[in-house]
């Protein structure tokens, strides 16, 4: 039986605003991590040069700890942030020289990159980079270097390699650094891979595909009453890519609560892999921390059209959480846009696989030209090791913005991280069209509500396609169904045996109660025969 806890209101969120950028990127799916997971509270001796530099911002000290043409050695990114966790937290210089100051997402956008300075642009490499400049959202100075040869060679500003628009640079600027990077295919018309930038977000996507979900690197105090933390990235290590396009990625976040160490393999195909080994160095306890965090945006469906005037039938980058538990159990829970804040906790122990998952790829199903929501990536998590007992925790924003992203959804541990604290833990990502692991199981493909036959009864009609209803001999179904508060009347369970679906009917009454889950499941002799389908029904 699958635990719930559920809170409503009372608690701030920040949704994330993000300039929906057209970017193309693609993966691999049947490879092995490098390095299967960090030793968890392992310490490495301070090194000689760490303990005799001083410097008194985050930034002159990561780049005092990576100094311009020194050997790289990976292992000084974890003691990097280990010492960073030992000083107290300064927060970034966000100014910006004028007319770099204060810009709108027009202006923003008008600076390009010169494709004929992009690194590695002169060398037969799959990947190029491209380092993002600084303004309109993401003032918070990041520092690159590249790793070639073995050695780190540091990428300092440099006004001339970027076009303007209308905007007048300033004639001799300051190295004000970058506010991430890009990485793009030197193929496939030079499509972009992965982008690094804001805070401690990324993004990444399959091909074909455009920009949707976002991945945290770092989550600490997602939807807690004292107010979300944000972590920011400090500064990159990118590796030279190998002839295959595989890249890594170093990196080191920084909050008031933590530092942490990462290391991102991006592995581009047809699908992105993205294998993620990251260290928490903990300043303070922690309570509230996410592991494999994502977000992405649902502002109306079939099931939820909250004070929607719109001529589109919905708009959402994700429509449902997809999990498979420890226990093996596949559970499927759409999502919604609530009137007031909520949280739902899914408990477990050592999860198999979560993701926030666009199941709807029908343009008729939002009929939007410019957004083309059917073409937004899953995001599909898989443990690396042993997580232990937590839960996923889904979060849903109250929205009327599309470009709110409202829905959350991330692992959070049982035990809280003690100060001085080192944990470590490794997932892959998959950046796909679908999770790269199916349930041999039917699956729901379609979700309304609507009014039901008398009072405040609704109606629901949830179908489910594929697994046993693709067999010739199928099993006998049985049909599962419970709400909790509230009581369910008139379930009827109906066999479109031409189209191969079952559709299941029923209404809800909810009394007056205004929070009912909702369980349904599909059952033959041997067992499951559909995914659990879980649902959270709210005024």
């Amino acid at each position: 039986m699958n635990q719930f806890v559920y809170r409503s209101g009372g608690a701030r969120v920040c949704g994330v605003q993000s300039a929906r950028l057209k970017i193309l990127v693609a993966v691999q799916r049947n490879t092995t991590i490098s390095r299967r997971i960090f030793v968890a509270g392992a310490c490495a001796a301070v090194s000689p040069a760490l303990a005799q530099t001083q410097p008194t911002s985050a930034l002159a000290f990561l780049q005092s700890v990576m100094q311009d043409g020194a050997r790289f050695d990976p292992a000084l990114v974890n003691e990097a942030a280990r010492q960073l966790a030992r000083r107290a937290y300064v927060p970034p210089n966000t100014t910006l020289p004028d007319p770099f100051n204060g810009l709108n997402f027009e202006s923003y956008i008008g600076i390009r990159h010169r494709p004929e300075r992009l690194t590695w642009v002169d060398e037969t490499r799959p990947v190029l980079l491209e380092p993002l400049h600084r303004g309109y959202l993401f003032t918070t100075p990041v520092a690159l270097s590249v790793i070639e040869n073995g050695e780190v060679r540091r990428i300092v500003y440099d006004a001339n390699r970027y076009q303007f628009g209308r905007l007048q640079p300033p004639s001799n600027p300051p190295d004000i650094g970058f506010s991430g990077f890009r990485l793009i295919s030197t193929g496939d018309q030079g499509r972009e891979i992965a982008i690094f930038q804001g805070a401690s977000f990324f993004r990444s996507l399959a091909k074909g595909q455009n920009l949707g979900a976002m991945a945290r690197a770092l989550t600490l105090r997602t939807a807690d009453a004292r107010g979300e933390e944000f972590p920011i990235f400090r500064a990159f290590w990118i590796e030279r890519p190998a002839a295959d396009g595989v890249t890594v990625v170093h990196a080191v976040a920084d909050s008031e609560s933590a530092t942490a160490a990462f290391r991102f393999t991006i592995r581009p195909n047809d699908v992105t892999i993205i294998d993620t080994e990251a260290t928490i160095f903990a300043r303070s306890q922690i309570e509230n921390i996410g592991f494999g965090a994502m977000q992405a945006t649902f502002l109306f469906a079939a099931n939820r059209r909250r004070n929607v005037d719109d001529h589109r039938p919905a708009v959402h980058e994700v429509n449902g959480l997809q999990m498979l538990n420890g226990r093996a159990e596949w559970i499927w829970r759409p999502v919604s846009n609530p009137d007031q804040l909520q949280i739902s906790s899914f408990m477990d122990e050592n999860p198999k696989g979560f993701g926030l998952i666009q199941r709807e790829r029908d343009f008729a199903a939002f009929h939007d030209d410019d957004q083309q929501f059917q073409l937004r990536p899953s995001l599909w998590i898989e443990p690396i090791g042993e997580w232990g007992p937590g839960n996923v925790q889904l979060i849903e924003i109250p929205s009327d913005s599309e470009v709110n992203d409202n829905i959350v959804a991330y692992w959070r541990p049982r035990q809280p991280l003690a100060a001085g604290s080192e944990t470590s833990y490794a997932y892959r990502q998959f950046w796909c069209w679908a999770p790269p692991e199916r349930p041999p199981l039917a699956t729901s493909v379609s979700f309304r509500i609507g009014r039901g036959g008398a009072a405040r009864r609704r109606r629901f009609l949830v179908e489910f396609a594929g697994g046993f209803l693709l067999q010739e001999n199928s099993p006998e179904a049985r049909l599962s169904l419970t709400a909790s508060p509230g009581q369910i009347l008139a379930p009827r369970l109906i066999f479109n045996h031409l189209r191969k679906t079952a559709r299941v009917s029923f209404d809800l009454d909810p009394g007056s109660d205004n929070a009912c889950e909702i369980r349904l499941l599909l059952e033959g002799p041997q067992g499951p025969l559909s995914e659990t389908w879980l649902y959270r029904w709210t005024p």
